[in-house]
């Protein structure tokens, strides 16, 4: 209505200037009003009339935002309200939890002291041997719940008695013994191998390797791994150290002296063990029967020898003097211990066995020259003394097959042809003799009473020790796992045209060939 009135107010100024004028000029009454005078008035009417509608909506408007904003203030303080409650009986939740939870243990831990108390008073008035911290043993059976168990030992009820629970069962303490000692394990450890249980110094005992040479328990590497070398034949297992101390080995089967035991001394430097020395043969005298043995084994295959070839027994030195003076170039091992002679030379042959003096030396070695007379191609056969039996017939086979092929007429042949087929005889005749251990056996076993003048050979050749049986087994495995070319792929490729084509198949294509029959 301000506007209006404001509009109205003027309104009155304008007419009355306007009337002042008109009445100057036109002399128009002062009561009447004009056109435009009205419709000024009327717009002023209607202009009031709006603004008056908009100010009361907007009235309306600003207490409905009003009455919005209360409500939404209302529901907040509500949520929060019922938040807070929640949160707050969650916290009195927890801590009613965290107070029984603590109660609880307290209780526990009082009971469990309570408990050991009286364990231990319990136990120093028993004085039990066995309760001491090291000990297996559950050291206060009241802490356990009284019930039923079997021991796995004597099957008997434990009861209330002292018990070890191990291995998946109960044991009276008495009852769990060593398997290797039969005493009592009171230890807090222990060894396990499957089901038995050691005592860990009889467990290492039984089962960590020991040295068979210095007879201790081979000690670990650097990377904490136990480590021994081993024969690939005899399996004596032994620290890597004695490579290189200079433990000495047997000269016939390889085997390294042990600290318990005493190898026999050449005079040529060599070792021989005391198992080698029962069957050895040391003087040219002694070998004679089995060099007869040897030719009828080749009778045998149809390649009799017809020259009265000499064999003699020589020691080290004069093998190899020997060998240096043969004019043919044969091939020979790093070590020689035979050798088929061509050349007339002088060569000093042992002739009396010798004695055995103190620390195992050998004295009194008898020796003789022997000149040697080229009446054929071959003048002599060498074999090194002092070593076995077996050992000495295999070099007397191998050596009389290059005889054989020289008296032949077998031109000069490629090493591995001639080496090659001479071990196979050799290999050939400790196979005669090996198998035919049982048979000598019983032959010896029967006509011991009706020829006794026999003994002297038939102690060699006769019945034989188990280790003389194995020494022969494994002469033949040194044939067979040679790796030289000349000897161990000779033999192996001599050995299969032979099992293929026969001996004298194999020998005739040699004659024509020189080269062994595929």
């Amino acid at each position: 209505m301000g506007w209006f009135t404001k509009l109205l107010k003027g309104s009155s100024r304008g007419h009355h200037g306007k009337y002042r004028d008109a009445r100057i000029s036109d002399n128009h009454s002062a009561g009447e009003l004009t056109d435009i005078e009205k419709e000024e008035i009327d717009r002023a009417i209607a202009l009031s009339l709006s603004v008056e509608d908009v100010k009361g909506k907007k009235v309306v408007d600003d207490e409905s935002q009003s009455e919005d904003d209360l409500q939404l203030c209302e529901i907040d303080e509500e949520e929060d309200e019922y938040i807070g409650k929640v949160q707050q009986e969650d916290d009195d939740q927890l801590a009613e939890i965290q107070q029984d939870k603590d109660e609880h243990l307290g209780e526990i831990q009082l009971e469990e002291d309570e408990q050991l108390a009286r364990a231990i008073q319990e136990s120093l008035s028993i004085g039990s041997p066995l309760s001491n911290a090291g000990s297996l043993f559950q050291p206060f059976p009241h802490l356990f719940p009284p019930v039923y168990r079997t021991c796995a030992g004597c099957n008997a009820e434990i009861g209330n008695r002292r018990f070890l629970s191990c291995m998946g069962g109960f044991w009276h303490p008495e009852c769990f013994r060593c398997e290797a000692c039969d005493l009592p394990i009171v230890d807090y450890e222990f060894s396990l191998s499957g089901n038995h249980r050691y005592h860990k110094s009889c467990y290492k005992e039984l089962h960590h390797p020991k040295c068979d040479v210095c007879m201790n328990f081979i000690p670990p590497n650097s990377a904490s791994l136990i480590e021994y070398r081993a024969h690939p034949f005899w399996l004596q297992k032994y620290c890597p150290s004695h490579e290189r101390d200079g433990t000495p080995r047997c000269c016939s089967c390889e085997r390294m002296e042990s600290r318990d035991t005493k190898y026999l001394l050449l005079d040529d430097g060599r070792k021989l063990c005391l198992e080698c020395l029962d069957s050895a043969i040391m003087d040219t005298h002694e070998c004679q029967p089995l060099y007869l043995e040897i030719q009828e084994f080749y009778e045998g295959l149809n390649m009799k020898i017809e020259q009265q070839v000499p064999m003699l027994l020589v020691e080290r030195q004069a093998l190899n003097e020997a060998m240096e003076g043969e004019k043919n170039g044969h091939h020979h091992l790093a070590e020689t211990r035979g050798l088929c002679l061509s050349e007339e030379q002088t060569i000093t042959t042992i002739l009396k066995r010798p004695k055995i003096g103190a620390g195992y030396r050998i004295i009194d070695m008898i020796t003789e020259p022997y000149k040697l007379i080229r009446r054929c191609e071959v003048t002599a056969i060498l074999v090194l003394y002092g070593l076995p039996r077996l050992l000495t017939g295999s070099i007397l086979a191998h050596e009389m097959m290059h005889a054989w092929l020289r008296l032949k007429g077998y031109g000069n042949l490629r090493p591995e042809v001639e080496e090659g087929i001479c071990q196979v005889l050799a290999h050939m005749w400790l196979d005669s003799e090996i198998y035919s251990v049982s048979g000598n056996e019983a032959a010896s076993s029967s006509s011991s009473s009706s020829s006794p003048s026999t003994s002297s050979t038939s102690s060699k050749k006769g019945k034989r020790s188990d280790f003389e049986k194995k020494l022969g087994e494994f002469f033949k495995h040194q044939i067979e796992a040679d790796s030289s070319s000349a000897y161990g792929d000779g033999f192996r490729q001599g050995n299969q045209a032979v099992l293929k084509y026969g001996l004298r198949s194999t020998l005739d294509h040699i004659r024509m060939t020189g080269t062994f029959p595929y």
